[in-house]
């Protein structure tokens, strides 16, 4: 219960995060292009993590504290701006719900302990990736570098995997889609995904060992398969437009994470 309670606040954070760090990248792009151009660049008020405070993106209406309850003040609301009014995206509520429910199933499968906070982290980074892939096609490196590096950090105490392990899971991670990435490319000539989804996937094996990586490709894989199709069949998505694989990198991470191992075992067992 105390894990889904944190699991709520750290959410609503996590909306923080998913909102503003592409707008943070916009900006901070426009900025470097500006520069390289040798064109004058108006200095615009500090937009980060922590300021502004939170408003409306229609109105403008400072977000109060009663407003931002998680969950509780979209139910509340109805879903809609005290002010203007306009709908408020379900994403908010969702994300917060998910990141409780996720924050009580790791402590719940590992318990209290160190290795509980480390999960945490890493579930906490994998949900921001997700969501923000789903919204902008982007794996931030602000993310997927530092949960690469704190991976390969935290097992080398062999908390996971060993450390013999993790350095090949990055490896193996990164390089496996890169290959994928330049077969597809020679090919057919055009890009099949972006280097984010190397950087997230060397992430995922710097966490849980190289061993771990074929159930996440597969899964992943084999999800992101069936709803691209299912997509194409129902006619909301064109052949030509991308998929995020993103969010199914997460998935097959999540499932290792908490099946891994089962599974392994079980796939072994049949030979």
């Amino acid at each position: 219960m105390a894990a889904s309670i944190l699991g709520l606040l750290v959410g609503s954070f996590l909306n923080v995060v998913i909102y503003r760090l592409p707008e943070m990248m916009r900006r901070n792009w426009s900025e470097q292009c500006a520069e390289l151009r040798g064109e004058a660049f108006e200095k615009q008020p500090a937009f980060n993590l922590i300021s502004p405070r939170s408003a409306c993106p229609e109105c403008g209406h400072k977000i109060s504290v009663w407003e931002n309850i998680p969950i509780i003040s979209y139910l509340v609301l109805r879903g809609r701006c005290s002010q203007c009014h306009e709908r408020i995206p379900l994403r908010y509520p969702l994300v917060e719900a998910v990141t409780a429910a996720l924050s009580g199933v790791v402590a719940w499968h590992f318990g209290y302990g160190i290795i509980t906070a480390a999960v945490l982290i890493f579930v906490w980074a994998l949900i921001v990736l997700a969501v923000i892939d789903i919204n902008t096609q982007l794996l931030p490196d602000d993310i997927t570098l530092p949960l690469l590096w704190l991976g390969l950090l935290i097992n080398l105490n062999d908390v996971f995997t060993d450390s013999q392990s993790s350095i090949i899971g990055a490896v193996a991670g990164y390089l496996s889609l890169w290959s994928i990435y330049w077969c597809f490319k020679l090919l057919t000539g055009k890009e099949g995904m972006g280097y984010g989804d190397f950087k997230l996937l060397s992430a995922i094996g710097a966490w849980l060992g190289w061993s771990m990586l074929p159930v996440v490709i597969i899964f992943s894989s084999l999800v992101g398969a069936l709803v691209g199709i299912g997509l194409i069949i129902a006619a909301k998505l064109q052949k030509n437009i991308p998929i995020p694989f993103g969010p199914y990198l997460v998935g097959g991470a999540l499932i290792a994470l908490f099946w891994g191992e089962e599974l392994t075992h079980r796939y072994l067992g049949l030979f």
